[in-house]
């Protein structure tokens, strides 16, 4: 049913102290009764009291709040979370070494054996990493929490799609200080609901992992916000019952809030069923000592869940996403008399390449054209090869309302319908976009190569460019695929008169050779790429619901397009460090976690498989080399490709002048020692505080004033948001896949599976790149038993037969196996699960009936 437009009371709940209820709630000090039983200390308190500041950094200074962040620390349990929740920055104390975890992996239902975990059920395959932070460490090290606040789901397959989860044993990554140094450490951990225990995967018999507790929240970087339910409390007869509501989040990683009853629709006690499938958002406003559950208000009505807008607006608030219409202060920023030209003193101080043969090539649905390329033949066999970058930072005046909130938003936030834009649309996709038939001012890397891509010169700055022609991928991907042969001009987009179809024709062949003999070399030089599916849909146009989808094909186009990004981007990490090496902005990633690395290359012996793990550059020859091109082996390299990211850390923003040791500048997967981000400014902060840089090398403005310290506070916040972007893009992604099994479902598939449990499975679903788990009592099976061969589990299923008559049939599963499975809806908004067909049913169905970044450095 619909509701009126409900607006709760978003004042702070009044009289609402930290004295527990029976239900381990803050009531009201005029409930005397309460109160005064309460304060005669008859209610214990259920976590510890945070340390102060003082005593933190005393604590740290004797060594006795962590000593070393090398190796993987565990927070058991709820208590020893202490509130802190997904993301926040803590420090922890180490239990004393009796009470450490002592790990048995062959002991529990809950860890599979040999291989890692699979995502959270539903979502995309790949590393996920929460909220980095490349702290530079002054105060106190960091320790980066993954809580899970819901330890009710088993492996029996009944609870939530987070199931048969590790909930009390929780990895962190630590920064800690070194002597004499400041050191930005890479602080992450991976988010993986159903992969809490990876690192431990492959360990002996029996293991001690450090154990540890939260005593203090250095940043709450948890938004403190959820969607979820509404409902009553349980006791109709007590005081809490007239005073407050329980909400039950979506996410079980955040605790159950109580909220007040006045924050709540006005029918909501009398008619709650009602709003049974209303989904809301709360906020936590504080969490005693003495309470299970958080207090909280409530602070909006989205609508009906599972239903793509309502759910879409939770996930951008609970991640702390901006998508609020810019403010008039920030508009006023942007040029007022329109249709804007650009002036004349302007075109006069820049190189003007407005004859040269300039096209873009991007997605076909993009409208925010960031980067355009140009490839012009030279007499003595070489080429003049350019990458012209919207000039973003031109439009962008610094300490502007305009600066301000692009900086704070840090990020385009890509949905599967939609955008959320850093900047306003006039300069995202108008004025800046690098659109067709139009002067452009940009940003310009020119190379003179030879066709092997060697550097024989190199130039930076300020261009004026007009491009002839908008490519997509596609259209490129048709001039690849016909070397000799025009493709039609039915077939391509309209090209400006001064040019030609066939000069933009051999201008991308010309660029495809050069990009081929790049990467070959990168490949050479010890790079790594870890591809991953990923998942692409079409959309109904008036309904906007998904009408299928399919994993996105990687090509020759989209890899000519990212070999001059990464070679631009370089480029200017080198030029700006050069200049500015103490307030270069630069990215590096770091290497993968040795212990995670060291387990997997356990399980890889175990299997049988010769990986070698020393470089980025080994992995990358390894899987290459491993396996064939047969059905089979695909599978299994899919399978293996995901299990390699898992180790990797994410790639960070930092300033330069905040690391000592160079060697931590380098960028693992890609190889190299310096590396940033120039060629995205429309949708990346980063990018614009680069352009600045590059400017002020170049002379063109004087060096932006920002301490080392404040710059690498601003590429703090980066890492956050744009993790927090990449978090919101695979939810919507894996809203999108749930809304289409319930719609269009039930979908079959074959899968591979990756871990093996007693009474559970979990494989990667290869037609849809999502990773599920499988449950032994949802099929319908007589018996089945878990047992080892050597190292390897096994599972040995007796299907019941469908024919009475027939001999039951028996089915092996081991890593590795290749099965077929069916997704189907369950009843509740947007779960799905995954079902075995048994051996010997009926085939599998026909095939179901994006921005990316081009400069994909594999970091994540």
């Amino acid at each position: 049913m619909s509701h009126p437009d409900y607006r709760p009371n978003l004042a702070t709940p009044r009289g609402v102290s930290s004295v527990v209820g029976p239900h381990g709630v803050g009531v009201s000090p005029g409930d005397k009764k309460s109160k005064n039983k309460s304060t005669r200390g008859k209610k214990k308190s259920i976590f510890e009291t945070y340390m102060s500041k003082e005593d933190v950094s005393e604590g740290l200074k004797r060594g006795t709040l962590i000593q070393d962040g090398d190796r993987d620390i565990f927070i058991d349990g709820v208590v020893a979370r202490n509130r802190a929740l997904n993301g926040d920055l803590v420090v922890v104390k180490l239990l004393p070494e009796e009470q450490w975890k002592v790990i048995k992996p062959e002991s529990g239902d809950k860890e599979p054996e040999g291989a890692y975990e699979s995502e959270p059920p539903g979502e995309l395959c790949g590393s996920r990493v929460l909220q980095p932070s490349p702290k530079d460490c002054h105060d106190s090290p960091d320790v980066i929490i993954e809580a899970q606040f819901d330890d009710s789901d088993s492996e029996d397959g009944h609870g939530s799609t987070q199931s048969a989860l590790l909930d009390d044993v929780k990895r962190l990554s630590v920064c800690v200080h070194e002597k004499g140094k400041e050191k930005a450490s890479a602080s992450a951990t991976k988010d993986k609901s159903t992969s809490v225990a990876a690192d431990i995967r492959a360990l002996p018999e029996k293991s001690l992992q450090r154990s540890a507790k939260v005593v203090y929240i250095v940043e709450k970087k948890h938004s403190r916000a959820a969607t979820g339910f509404l409902k009553l409390l349980a006791d109709k007869n007590s005081e809490l019952f007239r005073k407050y509501a329980l909400f039950s989040p979506s996410d079980h990683r955040v605790p159950r809030i109580y909220v007040p009853l006045k924050d709540c629709p006005q029918d909501f006690v009398t008619r709650p069923k009602d709003y049974a499938n209303t989904l809301f958002i709360c906020r936590i406003v504080d969490w005693k000592e003495d309470s299970s559950f958080a207090l909280g208000q409530l602070a909006k009505s989205l609508g009906q869940a599972g239903e793509i807008e309502p759910e879409t607006e939770g996930i951008l608030t609970e991640y702390g996403v901006d998508f609020t219409d810019f403010s008039s202060e920030v508009l006023e920023c942007l040029p007022q008399g329109l249709p804007w030209t650009i002036p004349p003193e302007e075109i006069r101080q820049r190189r003007d390449l407005r004859k040269d043969c300039v096209f873009t090539i991007d997605p076909s649905t993009a409208r925010d054209l960031d980067d355009a390329l140009s490839c012009k033949p030279l007499a003595d066999g070489t080429y003049e090869v350019g990458v012209h970058i919207a000039d973003v930072s031109y439009f962008v005046p610094e300490g502007s309302e305009l600066d301000k909130v692009a900086a704070e938003r840090a990020t385009s936030v890509y949905l599967v319908q939609k955008v959320v834009p850093m900047l306003p649309r006039l300069l995202c996709e108008e004025l800046c976009s690098l659109n067709p038939m139009t002067d452009k001012l940009t940003f310009s890397v020119i190379w003179v190569l030879t066709p092997e891509g060697k550097i024989l010169s190199e130039w930076f700055g300020r261009t004026i460019i007009h491009s002839c022609a908008k490519l997509s991928y596609d259209h490129a991907q048709r001039m690849i695929e016909s070397p000799s042969r025009a493709v039609p001009e039915t077939e391509l987009p309209p090209i400006s008169p001064e040019h030609t179809g066939e000069e933009v024709h051999q201008a991308v062949l010309n660029l495809h050779r050069i990009a081929k003999e790049l990467r070959k070399q990168r490949f050479s030089d010890g790079a790594l790429r870890l591809d991953q599916l990923k998942l692409a849909f079409t959309l109904d146009y008036e309904t906007g619901l998904p009408q299928g989808c399919h994993i996105y094909e990687y090509r020759d186009s989209n890899k000519l397009v990212e070999e001059f990004m990464l070679l631009a981007n370089m480029a200017v990490a080198h030029k700006i460090h050069r200049a500015f090496p103490e307030r270069a902005l630069l990215r590096r990633h770091p290497p993968p976690q040795t212990k995670m690395l060291s387990d997997l290359e356990e399980f890889c012996d175990q299997m049988g498989l010769p990986m070698d793990f020393s470089s980025a550059g080994a992995i990358d020859k390894s899987l290459t080399k491993l396996f064939g091109d047969d059905k089979y082996s695909l599978a299994r390299k899919e399978v293996l490709t995901n299990m390699c990211s898992r180790p990797m850390q994410m790639a960070l923003y930092f300033c330069s002048g905040v690391l000592e040791d160079q060697e931590q500048f380098r960028h693992y997967a890609l190889n190299v020692p310096l590396y940033t981000h120039f060629t995205s400014p429309i949708r990346r902060f980063a990018d614009i505080i680069v352009h600045r840089l590059l400017a002020a090398a170049l002379g063109y403005r004087e060096l932006p004033d920002v301490e080392p310290s404040v710059l690498q506070k601003r590429a703090d916040h980066c890492n956050d948001r744009r993790m927090a972007s990449s978090r919101v893009q695979e939810l919507s992604i894996g809203l999108f896949f749930a809304i289409m099994v319930k719609e269009s479902g039930p979908l079959e598939s074959e899968a591979m599976v990756l871990g093996v449990l007693s009474q559970a499975f979990d494989v990667l679903v290869l037609r849809y790149g999502v990773q599920k788990r499988v449950y032994c009592n949802a099929l319908p099976l007589r018996s089945h038993h878990f047992h080892k061969v050597g190292k390897k589990p096994e599972l040995t299923l007796v299907w019941e037969p469908e024919d009475m008559e027939r001999e039951p049939v028996q089915q092996v599963i081991t890593i590795f196996s290749l099965v077929e499975v069916v997704l189907q809806a369950e009843a509740a908004a947007l779960k799905y699960s995954a079902i075995l067909k048994q051996p010997g049913t009926e085939g599998l169905l026909g095939p179901q009936d994006e921005e990316s970044d081009k400069d994909n450095e594999q970091e994540d």
